[in-house]
């Protein structure tokens, strides 16, 4: 087959992105390697780094792992204030045992609150009216005996004094139709009156009452609530000195717990994420300055270079043809230097 000029350039542009190629490869490996260092040494530089504190109250502790990491973190209370807590812990118990019997101290306020309200229950039972109702007749039971008494002592005078038939002061009847008064003696006349404005008397004592017992009933059920309100509230007061005592122990530890707070604050300040930040980015702008240098392979431009120029691909031509009238005779010490250039670049 003969060689032509055609064939020479792609050959040669062929092996010039052979040559490129691998560079762009090796550049791109070389950039990643130091963007993952970069990488590397901004987490380093971000990484949480806490540092032991003993202060009056507490000594703090931090355990790291074989990678550097912290993998464990504890601190010690101060001997003085553990006995304290110690302490607080025997009064707590008590505290506790206090709450425990208070459903049993205040189970009478709660009897005595149910009993009120069964016996609120009873008093309204009834309406006002029927309260008064009932009121008065129990004071016209009362007054009965009495009554009878008088009434037969007045009529033991009149017929003693003559006078028992006399009647006197009729009425006529109402414009309405109603009876008007019956005939009777002054003396009758007085005592039936008197027991009118006894009964009238009674009749607004009666209205009231009846009031008084919804207004009595309904304070007994308010009393009852009272009483349970304060059992209850009895109850869980109990549970103040347990508390209280609970709390000043979570106070003492939180005392201890301020050298761990402090360490880690620490830690917390000595880790830079804006100094990360900035290995990271410079480290990763100098991989990709670097890979414009490393991927750039002179040999492999001149091949692409030469292959677009048909003089010399003509004349290399005619050289392997064996033909040498041209303007390029003599390549052989191109070719000697160009197998060195391939051999060095693995062709």
């Amino acid at each position: 087959m003969p060689i032509t000029a055609a064939l020479i350039g792609g050959g040669a542009s062929l092996l010039g992105g052979i040559l490129g190629g691998r560079s762009a490869e090796s550049a791109a490996r070389t950039q990643a390697d130091a963007q993952e260092r970069a990488a590397q040494l901004a987490a380093e530089e971000a990484r949480f780094r806490p540092v032991g504190i003993t202060t009056r109250f507490g000594q703090s502790a931090f355990q790291t792992g074989p990678d550097g990491r912290v993998s464990g973190a504890s601190y010690t209370l101060d001997p003085a204030l553990r006995a304290f807590q110690d302490r607080f812990m025997g009064l707590a118990g008590g505290g506790l045992s206090q709450a425990e019997m208070a459903q049993q101290q205040f189970a009478p306020l709660g009897q005595a609150g149910q009993g009120l309200f069964g016996l609120g229950q009873q008093y309204l039972a009834q309406s006002p009216q029927e309260a008064a109702q009932q009121f008065m007749a129990q004071q016209q039971e009362l007054l009965a005996p009495s009554r009878e008494r008088e009434m037969a002592q007045l009529q033991n005078r009149l017929f003693n004094t003559g006078r028992g038939g006399l009647s006197v002061g009729a009425t006529g009847a109402r414009p309405s139709g109603a009876m008007g008064l019956g005939a009777a003696s002054p003396e009758l006349e007085a005592y039936y009156n008197a027991l009118a404005q006894q009964d009238a008397t009674l009749a607004a004592q009666a209205t009231q009452g009846g009031m008084d017992q919804a207004r009595f009933g309904a304070g007994l059920f308010a009393t009852g609530g009272n009483l349970l309100t304060q059992g209850l509230q009895g109850q869980t007061t109990a549970l103040g000195p347990y508390e209280a005592y609970l709390a000043q122990m979570q106070a003492l530890e939180g005392l201890g717990q301020q050298s761990l707070d402090i360490g880690s604050a620490l830690g917390g300040r000595i880790a830079s994420p804006s100094g990360a930040n900035a290995l990271l980015q410079g480290g990763t702008s100098a991989a990709q300055s670097r890979f414009a240098a490393n991927a750039y392979n002179p040999f492999a431009t001149a091949l692409i270079g030469a292959s677009q120029n048909p003089q010399f691909t003509t004349a290399l031509a005619r050289q392997f043809s064996g033909s040498n009238t041209g303007p390029f005779v003599d390549v052989g010490g191109a070719g000697a230097a160009g197998s060195d250039a391939l051999a060095q670049y693995g062709i």
